[in-house]
């Protein structure tokens, strides 16, 4: 099951991000879902850690040791640069970014592996595959 938090927020509840969004509790719900239903559940996408806290300590609680968190380690021109590649690309720029950003912005509950600027696509989905398939 995919959560992706951009899809439920933005496209499917119309929502800001921030303290007490309304995406909080429908996430946390489909989270539960998830665990329940699903053999494999991945949450997607850029969750600010104050903000979703509660929502990883969920994730905590439900999977425990079966977690594998991710964290993009990217200056802000590299993330400036990468969303130049995105489709999205003209609905925000670096205004808005800036704005948003948050530098090293960890979950501090769940341990997240860092995938660095250096890592090549391939790279990043081979320490993923060896990740879930060794765990």
């Amino acid at each position: 099951m995919l959560l992706s938090q951009d899809v439920i927020r933005r496209e499917i509840l119309w929502v800001k991000d921030g303290f007490g969004t309304e995406a909080l509790p429908l996430l946390m719900e489909m989270l539960q879902y998830g665990h329940s239903h699903c053999e494999t559940v991945i949450l997607e996408g850029i969750l600010d850690a104050e903000y979703y806290r509660p929502l990883f300590e969920l994730a905590s609680e439900l999977f425990g040791h079966e977690i594998f968190a991710y964290y993009y380690d990217l200056t802000f021109e590299e993330t400036l640069v990468r969303h130049q590649t995105k489709p999205n690309r003209d609905n925000f720029g670096r205004e808005e970014m800036q704005r948003w950003w948050k530098e090293k912005d960890w979950m501090k509950i769940i341990p997240e592996k860092v995938i660095s600027a250096d890592m090549t696509q391939a790279d990043t989905v081979e320490m993923i595959y060896q990740d879930i398939t060794a765990g």
